[in-house]
């Protein structure tokens, strides 16, 4: 064992939401189900194999140092099905930001921008595939 930090793992992912009770009906419905956890101004739902956190903020919580709208790092959603996905993502109401592309050797990436100003990413990747099957 070392005392030298290292990232263990997704811990949240946070999206910010300038009509947060709007964002958060939108989520949910894209989620199937109603955050685990709410204040003012804040759910966050469990969600996928893995339970990862999925935080919704209230846009005046957003630290004065960041901006706002599409930009920066992108998560991606591993899904089984990246085209249904982008289709239904679109069908509530994103925006398109890049379509369903072929990355090759299996992996398929899509982008779009919720209708509060993030990016949301898809991707099949069979490396998730792989890691899940491994662990039973």
């Amino acid at each position: 064992m070392t005392d030298t930090p290292k990232l263990r793992g997704m811990a949240n992912v946070s999206y910010w939401a300038a009509d947060w009770t709007a964002a958060k009906a939108w989520y949910t419905e894209l989620i199937g189900f109603e955050p685990y956890f709410q204040r003012d101004g804040y759910a966050e739902w469990r969600l996928g194999d893995y339970e990862d956190e999925l935080g919704l903020i209230d846009s005046p919580y957003r630290p004065a140092s960041a901006t706002s709208g599409p930009g920066g790092v992108v998560l991606y959603w591993h899904v089984d099905d990246v085209q249904g996905m982008f289709d239904r993502l679109l069908a509530m109401g994103a925006a398109e930001h890049e379509r369903p592309q072929d990355r090759g050797q299996g992996f398929v990436t899509a982008t779009v921008i919720d209708p509060f100003g993030n990016i949301v990413g898809v991707m099949y990747n069979p490396h998730y595939v792989d890691v899940l099957a491994a662990q039973g």
